[in-house]
């Protein structure tokens, strides 16, 4: 059923006036059916149950039948012993009524309720209604006026009513067949008010959700400081109200994301400057034990400051996507490790075009691989296409990390002081921000234990 139902706001704004336009439809047509019905027994039954009345007060008085009568006889084939009362009246021992006939209880408890406020001792009450066959050889013989109403009205009332011990009264008349007639001039009347209500609901919710529709866009494809232009204001007054409140925030937003990296690089030169001037004077220091021992500490204050300034300012990386090879991206990578003397291995890969930007996506592999060289003494990084989307592994057989602190670690500043000791260096943000790079591709990163120990992380992008 949500599959049916529409997300969008012209279609959910049509079908619920739809609905309620049907549901005051459907209301307005009992109305109609109860007046119908009491018109209908206003115009037939009580004149009927009327001359049922006047029949069974002069049972017994002679009739001379006529031939044109639409008598029940004719119907039949004719009774031995019927005989006919005034107002087209029929009496005779029998029910005269076909019994494969539907019959109407309504009709009948409408009947029994009238015979028996007038009075009349009655036992079985039995009414149908048939259409008019305007073939039927009775028709041509009747009065044309009561004829051509028959044939207007669509059926027949047949009603027989037993006179206990005497016998059955019975008699025939035109019954207006309006059931059908209604239906269709309700649907046309219903058809009509869904054109000159739906159209104009539909043309003013799309006035409403197409504007709505491009600030969505907007909002999605928001970058700060990529020069897009502001959205259009248009539509209803509450609805430019919102875009106007959205073009502005977009506004302090880049506003306030300027500010930040004029400071971040404020920051950045205020200590970057310092701790130059530290690896200076450093150098006086005659121990060399000393003196490695405070060059290292500077580089990983460097390395520190470098990660912060990456994470913080990756909301808004100055590279432009562009195609890459992305095995050949990582095969450099793992050479700069080995030019390093590290026991990294990377298995060839067939050549594969992704669009990402290169510098951010080296940064991230580079910070699996050192995590694996540093905790595992060595990595193995395997890349695996698929048709949907690629795989990069980077496998080491390190200590492992506990199973419910898998995904703790990418959170920044976190560190596993059980594997993961000071002397091994870090500040805990590499794989925080080899996470957010790997998000900014539309990408994931997972980390799980390996068979036979170790870690295995695992950096998943789209293909595009």
């Amino acid at each position: 059923m949500t599959r049916l139902f529409p997300r969008s706001l012209p279609g959910q704004i049509a079908l619920l006036v739809a609905v309620a336009l049907f549901v005051a439809q459907a209301i307005n047509f009992g109305f109609l059916v109860r007046e119908r019905q009491s018109a209908r027994f206003a115009q037939v039954i009580v004149p009927t149950v009327t001359r049922l009345i006047d029949a069974a007060e002069r049972l017994g008085a002679p009739v001379n039948p006529r031939p044109d009568a639409p008598g029940m006889a004719e119907r039949r084939g004719g009774h031995e012993g019927r005989r006919q009362l005034r107002g087209r009246v029929d009496f005779g021992p029998v029910n005269p009524i076909p019994a494969e006939l539907v019959r109407r209880s309504d009709i009948e408890r409408d009947f029994r309720r009238g015979l028996t406020d007038g009075g009349v001792a009655i036992g079985q009450v039995i009414a149908v209604v048939r259409p008019i066959d305007g073939s039927r050889p009775l028709l041509k013989r009747m009065d044309p006026a009561r004829a051509d109403r028959l044939r207007r009205m669509g059926a027949e009332l047949m009603v027989a009513v037993e006179l206990p011990g005497k016998g059955w009264l019975s008699l025939s008349s035109a019954w207006p067949r309006s059931e059908r007639a209604l239906i269709l001039q309700l649907l046309a009347q219903t058809l009509i008010l869904y054109i000159v209500v739906l159209l104009p609901v539909l043309w003013a919710g799309h006035r409403i959700a197409r504007p709505l529709r491009k600030l969505a866009i907007a909002a999605r494809d928001f970058h700060p400081g990529d020069g897009a232009r502001p959205v259009e204001e248009s539509g209803p007054s509450d609805v430019r109200a919102v875009i106007a409140a959205y073009n502005a925030l977009s506004t302090r937003v880049t506003g306030m994301l300027d500010e930040k990296d004029r400071m971040l690089g404020a920051i950045g030169h205020d200590l970057r400057t310092p701790l130059a001037a530290l690896r200076v004077r450093i150098e006086s220091v005659e121990d060399e034990d000393d003196r490695a021992r405070m060059a290292d500490t500077i580089d990983e204050m460097n390395r520190t400051l470098d990660d912060i300034l990456s994470l913080a300012r990756l909301g808004r990386p100055s590279e432009p996507p562009t195609d890459v090879d992305l095995s050949a991206l990582i095969d450099a990578v793992v050479e700069d490790f080995r030019d390093l003397g590290r026991d990294v291995t990377f298995e060839e890969a067939p050549r594969l075009r992704m669009h990402l930007r290169p510098a951010l996506m080296r940064r991230a592999v580079r910070n699996l691989i050192e995590n694996a060289v540093k905790y595992g003494g060595g990595a193995e990084v395997h890349l695996r296409p698929g048709e949907q989307r690629v795989a990069i592994e980077v496998c080491d057989r390190g200590p492992g990390i506990p199973p419910e602190k898998l995904e703790k670690v990418f959170d920044p500043f976190t560190r596993l002081e059980e594997s993961r000791n000071r002397e091994t260096g870090g500040a805990g943000l590499g794989l925080a921000l080899a996470r957010a790079i790997v998000r900014d591709a539309s990408g994931e990163i997972s980390l799980a234990n390996r068979e036979g120990g170790g870690l295995v992380a695992t950096i998943t992008l789209p293909r595009s």
